[in-house]
């Protein structure tokens, strides 16, 4: 980005920094462990060099040298350009107009399994509040979690009573949030469902919400407002198989870097993709000077793709539309190697494609305002666009610790709330760190690692750490015992290693909806 805005490129683009991920890199740990990394880089790059130069391999050794090289600019650029602050210059990339920053849920919570809407309000509000001490104004978009939507739902109590759950785009118009944006199928129909239980399964369904006869005259091509007013945009599904297919979007390309096969010292990779279908032992060399064509030819058709899939629609509905791209950013650089520098070929010939104009999703919503009202159904962007990847049979366990801790976390703000206690006394330090660690618990992240096998120890030992630690605070918090000198030295450790979000208020936790019945 900062290289297209040094050679004069008008780009657009929006990026997603979670708020957690915003505090994490705003903070001196990061930043000092940050330089350490890529200082231990550039001496497993420097050790390859020497090692692969006594063995006369001058192909590897080449290799470990762009890397060394590599790893030196990266380090310089930290320092040097942006003074060891990321988010000061992503900020400073939006107030200038390149890119537009949207936020999401606090800790990355899945939302429509959470089961109290305290919960959901205090993911989404302390995600709006963390953005705006970053970037010095209010989100326009939101990303919510997992591209997973909640819609309005009604809660039994007796035989004769219920209470309404409000959709999610409720709480972000309340903040004056202007869009989000789910999976394409929860726009157009198909593999989406409408709502969860488990009565219906893992992932189940148990009725339909939305009617999808008309599914035709749906499309991803323009935002639909919901009842709030929120608009919701759809993730394309032909641009988005271009690039998250591992078996035929660009990353699959033979001559890219393989990211599995890494070398037995350094850890650092030296081979390419070959073929999918082979073993990583017969992988091959990886050739730098293959790469240049490939990415220029991928851009092109990226390129030509977007023109083609606007200009179909714009003959078909005379409206002009808008194709909305999401990825992970961790696909850029990290998985696919050679992802940052597509990116930036992508960004460079669009800017110059006289058919095609980069815009902002607010600003398109400004230009475009939706005329149409859609009911989206409970989705994610998922298999099979529901819940399963967080909620089967590996994981159905994590969501009752979750959902006891969200009950007691509600008491223990509701206690605490009426009662006169001073900001910086031990009762609000450990209030504090509860509401911390109960975000911390519900991040989307620990059960899709143990679903996928990816870190599933990881995950299931941080997950059980979080748990803990808050249920030894709510327990010193209902014992008055947050003073003892135990508690302290525990308290003090335990800020010390988690303590985003430092101005968090408890009180967000507040319970929104009659109190759930214990069973």
């Amino acid at each position: 980005m900062e290289q297209l805005k040094d050679e004069k490129i008008p780009y657009k683009i929006v990026i997603g920094i979670t708020p957690i991920l915003a505090e994490q890199l705003a903070d001196d740990y990061f930043k000092n462990r940050f330089e350490e990394f890529v200082s231990d880089k550039i001496r497993r790059a420097d050790f390859d060099m020497g090692k692969f130069t006594n063995r006369h391999q001058n192909d590897y050794r080449h290799l470990a040298e762009l890397y060394k090289n590599n790893f030196e600019k990266t380090l310089v650029h930290f320092r040097n350009r942006y003074n060891r602050n990321i988010i000061a210059a992503f900020r400073k990339l939006q107030d200038e107009g390149y890119v537009e920053i949207i936020t999401s849920a606090a800790t990355h919570g899945y939302l429509p399994l959470l089961s109290r809407d305290s919960s959901i309000y205090a993911q989404l509000k302390i995600g709006i509040d963390i953005y705006e001490k970053h970037f010095g104004r209010k989100p326009k978009g939101m990303w919510l979690p997992e591209c997973a939507y909640r819609p309005e739902k009604f809660v039994q109590i007796t035989k004769n009573e219920s209470y309404r759950r409000p959709p999610i785009d409720e709480f972000l118009a309340a903040e004056g949030v202007e869009y989000f944006i789910v999976d394409g199928h929860a726009i157009v129909g198909g593999e989406a469902f409408a709502g969860w239980s488990r009565n219906a399964g893992y992932g189940g369904i148990e009725s339909p919400v939305a009617d999808y006869s008309q599914k035709a005259e749906r499309t991803t091509m323009f935002p639909y407002l919901t009842k709030s007013g929120v608009a919701a945009f759809g993730r394309n599904f032909e641009t988005g198989l271009q690039v998250w297919s591992g078996e035929h979007g660009y990353p699959a390309d033979g001559n890219y870097r393989e990211f599995h096969k890494k070398d037995c010292d350094s850890g650092l990779q030296y081979w390419k993709i070959t073929s999918t279908h082979i073993d990583l032992g017969l992988k091959e060399i990886y050739e730098p000077k293959n790469i240049s064509a490939r990415i220029n030819e991928n851009a092109d058709h990226f390129n030509w793709l977007v023109e083609n899939t606007l200009s179909v629609f714009s003959k078909n509905s005379g409206n002009e539309g808008i194709v909305v791209a999401p990825y992970d950013t961790e696909l850029f650089g990290h998985w696919w190697f050679e992802g940052i520098e597509w990116l930036r070929q992508v960004l460079l010939k669009i800017s110059k494609n006289p058919n095609i104009r980069l815009i902002t999703l607010s600003k398109y919503l400004k230009n475009h305002p939706p005329h149409y009202v859609a009911e989206i159904p409970e989705s994610s962007w998922g298999d099979s666009g529901g819940h399963y990847v967080w909620l089967n049979p590996q994981t159905d366990w994590l969501w009752g610790y979750i959902h006891d801790a969200e009950v007691q976390m509600e008491d223990i703000a509701g206690i605490f709330s009426r009662k006169e206690i001073l900001p910086d006394s031990d009762e609000v330090r450990a209030l504090k760190q509860a509401a911390r660690e109960l975000l911390l618990l519900q991040s989307s992240d620990w059960p899709f690692l143990i679903t996928t096998g990816q870190a599933k120890e990881y995950a299931t030992e941080r997950f059980l750490l979080h748990y803990n630690r808050f249920c030894r605070i709510v327990l010193a918090l209902k014992d008055n015992t947050v003073s003892n000198r135990e508690f302290l030295e525990f308290l003090n450790a335990t800020e010390e290693i988690d303590g985003a979000f430092v101005d968090i208020d408890f009180r967000k936790f507040a319970r929104r909806e009659p109190e759930k019945k214990r069973e």
